[in-house]
């Protein structure tokens, strides 16, 4: 442990804190749930670059949502597997920085990413015509990079504020993963400016992309309202379905864990939603897309199709 006026080179993640027995049980399921969550995500990607019917924008955004899953869950899985399966707990301080950065990266760019697909179905439901004109290669283009560039800004000024603090109460933290809850409570210096910045960037990020998907699905609700028949009605919002369900998801965690600020907050809790936004949730998307998706299920069984043919030559 770190005494008051010690530098702190290395931080001792205290995780779940349960019995070994318990442990070697989490071992093998979170290794489960990150293979299926790579392979997933992977074969998504691999799926929508072998077939020329998913080669439109909406599909081109969540070949990119699926390298962030992959990223996103290998952020934190593997470290958490270490932890689990060899009790190495200590993590260096440069190492958490680095993870606390990419989490952030991760994180921020896969809110903006799902707000640019809430405008790519905008401008496919209200505007049908103009789509091909509208979302261009270059447009897309812009707008992924954007969602990037974004992110980026956000993780360096997120990262920047809180690993500037002095970290000299514990080197303990109470958390699987270097994550901001938690490292604020190790911090001896003040940290109200800093939190100021940090909470408000994350107020920023979530609100600014949450208003551009709900915008978006307000026009698309009222445009799903003018078709007369139902069995147009229910193929315009089958469209959106799984779009809608990734960020009930995403938004709804995100929300929870990070615009009620530090006050009155159980880390217990805190872990429990963490396991769900970075592990579970990259691990279902692909579900949700491909199970929901026509389009995505008729690639998915040519592709089948195609592996019978050749195993049987």
């Amino acid at each position: 442990m770190a005494e008051n006026g010690t530098v702190v080179t290395e931080f001792i993640l205290t995780g779940f804190q349960l019995r070994a027995q318990v442990h070697t049980g989490l071992f093998l399921v979170f290794l489960v749930l990150y293979l299926i969550t790579v392979a997933g995500n992977l074969g998504m990607i691999l799926l929508i670059q072998s077939d020329l019917r998913l080669q439109t924008p909406m599909y081109f955004f969540l070949s990119h949502l699926s390298f962030l899953d992959i990223c996103y869950s290998s952020v934190i899985v593997p470290q958490l597997l270490e932890t689990l399966g060899t009790d190495k707990t200590v993590i260096t301080y440069e190492h958490c920085a680095t993870q606390f950065f990419f989490f952030t990266l991760c994180a921020s760019t896969e809110c903006f990413l799902l707000a640019v697909m809430a405008y790519d179905r905008y401008v496919a439901v209200c505007n049908p015509l103009l789509y091909a004109t509208a979302m261009t290669p270059q447009c897309c283009l812009g707008l992924v990079a954007g969602a990037y560039a974004g992110a980026m800004v956000n993780s360096v000024i997120r990262t920047g504020c809180t690993f500037s603090l002095s970290f000299c109460k514990s080197n303990h933290v109470d958390f699987f993963f270097c994550d901001l809850p938690p490292l604020l409570k190790l911090a001896c210096s003040e940290t109200r400016s800093r939190e100021v910045v940090i909470y408000f960037l994350a107020f920023l990020v979530i609100t600014t992309s949450f208003s551009v998907i709900l915008v978006s699905y307000l026009f698309i609700i009222r445009a799903i309202l003018r078709i007369r028949t139902a069995g147009g009605k229910a193929k315009t919002f089958s469209t959106c379905a799984s779009h809608m369900t990734a960020v009930a998801l995403l938004f709804g965690t995100l929300i929870f864990m990070y615009l009620k600020g530090s006050m009155g907050k159980s880390l217990r809790v805190d872990k429990i939603v963490s396991v769900f936004y970075t592990v579970i949730i990259p691990m279902l998307n692909p579900m949700i897309y491909s199970l929901r998706n026509k389009e995505v299920k008729e690639a998915l069984k040519k592709v089948l199709n195609r592996m019978k043919v050749s195993q049987v030559e």
